[in-house]
């Protein structure tokens, strides 16, 4: 293990060297002759259009002297960087491109004709090129008095000087790749006999936990990024044991939850069958009454189909992606179908269901169904912890922007301790008495995650054998829902 490592950490570093190196290479020769490039043409350039060179060889070109425009050149060599060796001047005749006078010591009569010449031939000032050539060269033409007495001065630079300095950054990269390699070697077996030993442990340890043993801890020797990481994996052993744990809890409420998830469908199931009794009992009934029971009998069912769908909705509302059909509604119409949803079951076990609602209340913006899911899911906790004979009072009102609805009852209530934990996912207060009741603690769970949704509150104040006040806030304006 010790020797593989090590071989890749060299054979890391040395690939990160030669990468890096070659990138700062090719930057630098690009740089380089973009730069000297660049400098070249900008100082033709400047001195064909800033100085008095056009004019005084445009006055020789006029006599056809071109040994005075030889002259003139000469006395411009300094500006125009002509040093005879990489970079030359020539006079041009402006038809054949005869090579007439030139600073080149070789004297050669003839040169390429390159695209700045021809466009020098053609009457056009020259004074661009292209770093990708390996020369650089600017052309302008010179027009006497006379129809023969046409020129063109051409000046070349053969990139030798670009060339020279470039060859000097290759062979400094190329020492320092070969320090690098080197230093690389040496700092890797640094490295190796540093790491290698607490690697060790960890691999050892980790296989220990592969076959479940989470007991193997790792001894933390120093306070660095290893020692560090050491202590690092012995507390994601532990988090990992506990997780097991939990898992294993997640998975008995699951089948709990496979057992009791018709708590939120009972409620709704039980009007649609104590309506339907009814109207199967008394074949009488006038048919206003009938119209309302099967009005009641269709709302309870979209409520339960409502239901159903929320139940799913709780993995969205975690992952964000749950939607809300968001409209203005009656607040005050919602209580009272609950009222009359709720009304007959209250009056089988004898309670006094109230409902007082504030003169013109005002209408709300948010999700109707789902607000009237948490509005039942209130009342029908009420009615079903309160024993019989008892009273729930529905009150509503507004203020400071919000509709409120408050719903007490004087029922069995919850324990002090419970009521931090009664919004909890399947949580249950007094297990025996919910489970008779229908509760698998997705109710107010439910009910929380769409009033925090609605961007309002769900508070529930209780004590034990006295009673329960359960508080709903919601904004008027509503809010944005997703």
């Amino acid at each position: 293990m010790s020797r593989s490592l090590n071989i890749k950490l060299v054979f890391i570093m040395l690939l990160v060297i030669v990468l890096l190196m070659t990138v700062v290479l090719a930057f630098l020769i690009r740089g380089v002759q973009d730069f000297y490039t660049a400098q070249f043409y900008s100082q033709m350039e400047s001195v064909f259009t800033e100085t008095e060179l056009v004019s005084e060889l445009r006055l020789a070109a006029d006599e056809g002297d071109v040994t005075r425009m030889n002259e003139i050149l000469s006395v411009f060599s300094g500006e125009l960087g002509v040093d005879r060796s990489t970079r030359n001047f020539y006079i041009l005749d402006g038809v054949t491109a005869e090579v007439l006078e030139s600073s080149d010591p070789n004297k050669n009569p003839r040169i390429d004709i390159t695209l700045n010449i021809s466009t020098a031939m053609m009457g056009g000032n020259a004074l661009k090129g292209s770093s990708r050539l390996d020369y650089m060269d600017v052309a302008v033409p010179i027009q006497g008095s006379g129809a023969d007495e046409s020129f063109v001065v051409y000046i070349i630079d053969n990139k030798q000087t670009v060339q020279s300095l470039n060859t000097e950054i290759f062979t400094l990269i190329l020492e320092a790749v070969l320090i690098g390699f080197a230093i690389s070697v040496a700092i890797s077996l640094i490295i190796s006999k540093t790491l290698l030993s607490p690697i060790q442990g960890m691999t050892k340890a980790a296989e220990a936990m592969a076959d479940g043993d989470f007991s193997r801890k790792i001894r933390v020797e120093s306070a660095d990024e290893i020692g560090i990481l050491a202590k690092t994996f012995n507390d994601m052993a532990k988090q990992i044991e506990t997780m097991l744990e939990e898992l294993k809890k997640a998975e008995k409420l699951r089948r709990e939850f496979v057992a009791n998830v018709s708590h939120e469908l009972r409620t709704p199931l039980t009007s649609i069958r104590t309506y339907a009794e009814t109207m199967s009992e008394n074949q009488g009934l006038p048919q206003e009454t009938e119209e309302e029971f099967l009005r009641v009998i269709i709302n309870e069912s979209d409520r339960m189909t409502k239901i159903v769908q929320d139940l799913l909705e709780l993995s969205r509302f975690d992952s964000g992606h749950s939607k809300m059909t968001v409209e203005e509604f009656s607040i005050e119409q919602s209580l009272r179908d609950v009222h009359a949803a709720i009304a007959l079951e209250a009056r089988k076990r004898d309670h006094v269901l109230n409902l007082e609602l504030e003169w013109k209340l005002p209408p709300i913006v948010g999700d109707r169904a789902r607000i009237e899911q948490v509005l039942m899911n209130i009342v029908s906790n009420a009615l079903k912890y309160t024993p019989d004979s008892g009273t729930i009072d529905i009150y509503s009102g507004s203020s400071d922007g919000n509709v409120w609805v408050r719903v007490e009852d004087n029922g069995i209530g919850i324990p002090e301790e419970d009521l931090e934990r009664v919004f909890d996912r399947f949580y249950r207060v007094e297990k025996a008495r919910s489970r008779e009741a229908g509760g698998t603690g997705l109710g107010l769970s439910i009910a929380k995650e769409i009033v925090t949704r609605h961007g309002g509150d769900l508070k529930i104040e209780s004590t034990h054998g006295v009673g329960t006040s359960v508080t709903l806030t919601l904004p008027i304006k509503g809010v944005d829902a997703g």
